[in-house]
């Protein structure tokens, strides 16, 4: 379908028309929240609801309130502006290409390898910060503000939160040394629009009086209706006069603001008291709606004023489609944060996380003291079924993952078994001492690490989770499991649950297993092959790694090499004896990782062959090496020479 989007010369056209500022600012944030769809629905993946939300603040600043266009985002008197929530980066970058910051060629490219990624990061022009992991903005917009003054240049700082951010802890640390260390020239802006991921804030970890505990903290603090031009004038100009400490607005905005089929409440009884629109792309028909919605918004305001009407174009399509990434949904009709990962030959479908959350169920009643909790992302930890069916023993921590793992501290010292979910990317790292407090205790405690991985990169890498297995591997005691397919999912979580005695943590694939895989009952320590070779030996784990290995033995055998794929799903406990006879009459073997290529299965292998004494040949490791790229799923395995072909090339240069 065609996808059109407005130029940057009808934002330089909006700019000169006769408008009083309201009717003027209205009219280019609107082309810019069908220019964020557009986007977006280009992708096949992204965040709309925040995009809309905070969209009227955003115009007003970078149009009527920063220096920024005007003095050069490479000047250092610049004012700086950048958002800490993150999903609503494709409404900013929209905001960057009506100025012609972020060029035509990359906003055409949001989530593609050198395009935009999903969330802000400081290799696109005009970001500030990178973002995605809640809770740093006010900390780091501090930092700026400091070394600003302490430099001596000037410009104001404005850092974007959003309501359901404000559940970390280190918003409020943040909060009371800003005012101590007598940063002024620092303005925090609240997008409140009473939404978070799928369910309304106060629903999940209610705020209370805003107002009074920001102030209490010493800032001054502003309220006013956030999609408003209007009253955004006026909150700005009384900010304005305030010099003797930080300042906070409180924008109260609709989640979803200017298409109004996405605009809280309407989507949330639409959608049940779910919000359906926070993530991925909408399917044709309500792309079509929101885009004739706001169109017609735009072209209202062109006809009064009799002038040209709007001129729209309708880029090339991309060369490489992300698949049928559309309102992609769980078992239960939820819209959940992921793509879609096309491979050829087609797709079983199978979701790993949907096999947890009905292995969750299954377990419910056999263990009657596990309680599951979960960090706002029910939905896509497919954790949902179990807060239906047993919502006592279901909590809801919201956006804390320290707190949330400290809690379930507490509830193990007490006879309870806590099953822990969240993004591996968040869980593993910033609540790691917390787990490691936990460990300390010798309290069982299972942490599903969901998110596991290199895939889906589009989010970019604040989401894309490559340390964690290094990170809870170090600690005595945990056992790190990724399973290939449903069945290994529910084994491993009964295996956890009714057998392991110490801490568990399954590492989780969130999107769909690019091919079916069939192995046999699972064994503690053990894997299985796939595939039989007598060249070499392959060593590989999770969905869509075990997938690629397959796509490079299937080349090798066309070019008479025989590769022998072993998936071994325990990634740290390992019986020595079987690996002996795994590698037994091979002269090479290779690890490929879906992770950092230091700290994860391979380090951990050669090490249990090491201290046993049975390290018979060499091992070479493929993993990622720096940073993760951000694009569609080929991409992205490509980039990092983990795909089937480059794979395939590697072990073949290496083996012969």
């Amino acid at each position: 379908m065609d996808i059109p989007f407005i130029p940057k010369s009808e934002f330089d056209r909006f700019r000169s028309l006769p408008l009083d500022e309201p009717t003027r600012l209205k009219l280019i944030a609107d082309g810019c929240r069908l220019n964020a769809l557009s986007a977006v629905k280009r992708a096949g993946s992204g965040h709309l609801g925040s995009s809309l939300s905070a969209m009227d603040v955003v115009v007003r600043l970078y149009e009527a309130e920063m220096n920024t266009v005007r003095v050069g985002i490479a000047s250092p008197d610049r004012d700086v502006y950048f958002s800490s929530k993150g999903h609503d980066v494709p409404g900013l970058y929209a905001v960057l290409f009506s100025h012609g910051i972020v060029p035509l060629d990359r906003f055409l490219r949001l989530r593609r390898m050198n395009g935009l990624d999903g969330h802000p990061d400081v290799g696109v022009p005009g970001i500030e910060a990178n973002s995605g992991s809640l809770g740093m903005g006010i900390s780091k917009g501090r930092g700026i503000a400091w070394a600003k003054t302490a430099q001596g240049n000037g410009g104001r700082v404005f850092v974007m939160i959003g309501d359901g951010e404000l559940q970390e802890g280190q918003n409020y640390e943040a909060l009371r040394t800003t005012v101590n260390q007598g940063v002024h020239n620092l303005t925090v802006l609240v997008d409140h629009n009473k939404v978070q991921s799928d369910k309304p804030v106060e629903e999940i970890g209610d705020l209370g009086d805003l107002e009074r505990k920001f102030a209490a903290f010493g800032w001054h603090v502003t309220r006013c209706d956030g999609n408003d031009p209007t009253a955004l004038g006026l909150a700005f100009l009384a900010m304005g006069q305030v010099s003797d400490r930080p300042t906070m607005l409180i924008a109260d905005t609709l989640k979803g603001a200017g298409v109004s089929f996405m605009e809280h409440p309407r989507a949330l009884a639409t959608g049940k008291g779910q919000y359906p629109w926070h993530a991925g792309a909408p399917d044709d028909a309500s792309f079509e709606a929101a885009h004739l919605e706001l169109r017609h918004k735009i072209e209202n305001v062109l006809r009064d004023l009799a002038v040209a009407p709007l001129a729209l174009f309708v880029p090339e399509p991309p060369e490489l489609l992300v698949g049928p990434a559309l309102q992609v949904q769980n078992s239960l009709g939820e819209p959940v944060s992921i793509e879609m990962h096309p491979k050829v030959g087609g797709m079983s479908g199978e979701y790993v996380v949907e096999a947890y959350g009905d292995a969750l169920l299954e377990l419910a009643d056999e263990v009657p003291e596990m309680v599951v909790l979960d960090a706002d992302l029910a939905a896509d930890c497919r954790t949902r079924k179990f807060e239906r069916a047993h919502p006592d023993r279901f909590i809801q921590c919201g956006i804390a993952e320290q707190d949330m793992v400290s809690m379930a501290g507490g509830l193990a010292r007490h006879g309870r078994l806590p099953i822990v979910n969240s993004f591996a990317s968040f869980l593993a790292s910033r609540a790691n001492e917390q787990i490691y407090n936990n460990a300390t205790e010798k309290s069982k405690i299972i942490y599903a690490n969901h998110y596991g991985g290199l895939i889906p990169a589009g989010p970019g890498k604040s989401h894309q989770s490559l340390r964690d297995v290094s990170l809870l591997t170090s600690i005595p005691g945990v056992t790190v499991v990724q399973p290939a397919n449903a069945a290994e999912t529910r084994a491993a979580l009964r295996w956890m649950v009714l057998e392991n005695p110490g801490v568990g943590v399954l590492r989780l694939a969130i999107g769909p297993s690019p091919r079916t895989l069939e192995t046999p009952p699972l064994v503690p320590g053990r894997g299985c092959r796939l595939t039989e070779g007598e060249d070499a030996v392959l060593f590989a784990y999770g969905p869509v790694m075990l997938s690629e290995a397959m796509l490079a033995a299937e080349a090798l055998a066309e070019r008479g090499f025989g590769l022998r794929v072993v998936n071994l799903p325990w990634l740290n406990r390992f019986d020595v004896a079987w690996l002996e006879s795994e590698l037994a009459g091979y002269e090479r073997a290779f690890v490929l990782e879906d992770h950092a290529r230091v700290g994860g299965l391979g380090d951990r292998l050669v090490g249990a062959l090491h201290d046993a004494e049975v390290l018979p040949i060499p091992f070479h490791v493929y993993g990622i090496d720096g940073h993760p790229g951000c694009g569609t799923p080929p991409e992205v395995l490509r980039f990092h020479g983990l795909d089937g072909p480059s794979i395939a090339a590697r072990i073949l240069a290496r083996a012969r």
